[in-house]
């Protein structure tokens, strides 16, 4: 696994865990496996439950993907770079949680609806969590979560987007037996079954537990209740989008070589 996380928690605002990146070459291979739509083999992987091979991809796949991780010439880089870090996030998910279910990452670029949501059970493997993902790669961390964050997770906790919530949720049990999904659907509408998980690139003034304090400053405002609802997740890059560049250049020249062997 290329992303290796830390735990934190900061008094009773917020817990989860710091990233750090120890291999760059896997993780580009990795966000270039799931630009291909091969998400559901890297899981396996990941979670250590075997895989078959990989599928010979058909040209118009080969190019898709390199579409996705290849800014266009005077264009903007933040949705590839949103993209990317979507990923990074569903990674560091399914390493933290195990048992968890995931959803995978969307494959459209700035797609409305959550940017993930996992299941977490109980010992009795009944569900013990619904958890909402927001994931944000900026410059400007603590103005994205003041002025985007704060104001979706509070209107999630109104109840606003249930019945996507509730799509997202059933969509995810199918994977799963021995699961009633009406006891399911009822605990995703009591708000206290949600939880939520900002996932946000730093800098230096946020990469320390104080500055993780200011930087998620109203969290237990926004979502209240036991710590456990508020997840924070952190990942310090020194160029944000030089790094992103470097991680798409690394992912595209594994697709070429891909590519390359199956021709």
């Amino acid at each position: 696994m290329p992303v290796q996380l830390t735990p934190i928690v900061y008094k009773s605002l917020v817990h989860g865990y710091t990233w750090k990146v120890s291999d760059e070459n896997r993780l580009a291979e990795l966000i270039a496996h799931v630009a291909l739509g091969q998400a559901r083999h890297v899981s396996k992987i990941l979670l250590n439950v075997g895989a078959a091979a990989l599928p010979t991809s058909m040209d118009e796949a080969w190019s898709a993907a390199e579409q996705m991780l290849t800014v266009p010439v005077g264009a903007d880089p933040w949705h590839r770079d949103g993209w990317m870090f979507q990923v990074m996030s569903w990674l560091s998910a399914l390493k933290a949680g195990t048992d968890s279910l995931i959803n995978t990452p969307q494959m459209i670029f700035a797609q409305k609806g959550f940017d993930g949501v996992q299941l977490d059970f109980d010992p009795a493997g009944a569900i013990s969590a619904v958890v909402i993902f927001e994931d944000k790669a900026t410059d400007n961390p603590r103005k994205t979560i003041h002025d985007e964050v704060w104001p979706e997770f509070e209107e999630y906790e109104k109840g606003g987007d249930a019945n996507v919530l509730v799509a997202e949720v059933i969509g995810l049990l199918e994977k799963r037996q021995g699961i009633d999904v009406d006891d399911v659907v009822r605990r995703v509408i009591w708000k206290d079954a949600r939880h939520f998980r900002v996932s946000i690139t730093v800098g230096d003034s946020h990469a320390t537990d104080a500055g993780r304090g200011r930087l998620f400053k109203d969290y237990d405002k926004k979502i209240p209740g036991d710590v456990k609802r508020r997840r924070g997740e952190t990942f310090y890059v020194d160029d944000l989008r030089a790094w992103m560049d470097r991680i798409a250049s690394k992912g595209l020249a594994h697709i070429a070589a891909l590519r390359a062997a199956h021709v």
